[in-house]
């Protein structure tokens, strides 16, 4: 506890021992009927943590629960594009009701599904970004559902606290890519998570490497992958290794990600459920 401590806990960000990191758990709409909450989380930007949150969601919703997903990347928000969702979420005083997915019925939230247009900025300070995301939590009606997936921002900055301190995640899957510097950033996701008693369900390495269309063979584009020294480094399983496919990023770009039917993705769908139903 710092010398300066003025035990309001509310406006600080350090993590004394005396913290209990549940003490700042936001209440969900009184309506609301919520499962399992997984984060899908990246220590940085641009490895695929929203497509693989898509993808999880969708694998999910064809196993027949029905799932949700929490859009906590204000800043860079791509989930309902990937969906083609073009509707605006709508509300009354108490209640904002989650856009749901053409094929599977998939609740979503997302700062897109609120701003008059998809390509306006969201030039907001922390407190007001961390505010949002709270009432996604607070103020969205999540009806049974079954597994809520928190897209959460990259890094472990003002959200990602926010994230972990507002709502009872319980557990993360981290994304990451096959480079040295982005998997020792990992380790920072990793240790945050710990630090906030968050259980780390493993690993999902995107972009691990490209199947040559002629003979089959793997070529590692971006390197030799590391995913397996960071697993045991941090004693956390790896779920999936995911190569650059092309149809991935269209099946985004045009809203179709519904449609997709890939296996690669199948070991952490199988890991998550064991793990939801525990």
């Amino acid at each position: 506890m710092s010398e300066e401590c003025t035990h309001d806990c509310s406006n600080c960000s350090s993590n004394c021992d005396s913290r209990d990191p549940k003490s700042f758990l936001e209440t969900p709409h009184p309506a609301s009927k919520i499962g399992k909450v997984i984060g899908v989380v990246s220590g940085k930007g641009g490895v695929g943590k929203s497509m693989v949150t898509e993808l999880l969601a969708v694998e999910f919703a064809r196993r027949g629960y029905h799932c949700g997903i929490l859009d906590a990347d204000i800043t860079g928000p791509s989930i309902p594009k990937a969906f083609g969702l073009t509707e605006k979420a709508m509300g009354n005083e108490t209640t904002i009701f989650p856009v749901k997915t053409k094929k599977y019925g998939i609740d979503v939230m997302s700062i897109n599904l609120l701003l008059p247009n998809d390509t306006d900025p969201v030039v907001w300070r922390g407190p007001v970004i961390g505010g949002t995301v709270k009432q996604f939590w607070t103020d969205v009606l999540w009806k049974d559902v079954d597994c809520l997936f928190v897209d959460m921002p990259p890094g472990t900055g003002d959200v990602a606290l926010t994230v972990f301190q507002s709502i009872p995640v319980d557990g993360i899957v981290v994304v990451t890519s096959p480079q040295d510097l982005v998997s020792m950033i990992v380790g920072k996701a990793i240790r945050m998570a710990d630090m906030m008693n968050i259980p780390v369900i493993g690993l999902i390495e995107n972009m691990s490497y490209v199947k040559c269309p002629d003979c089959g063979k793997r070529i590692s584009v971006f390197g030799e992958s590391h995913i397996e020294e960071v697993a045991g480094k941090y004693n956390v399983p790896v779920l999936a290794q995911m190569p650059v496919d092309p149809n991935l990023s269209s099946a985004c770009d045009n809203g179709t990600v519904e449609d997709l039917d890939m296996d690669y993705l199948m070991d952490a769908v199988n890991a998550i459920d064991k793990y939801n139903k525990n």
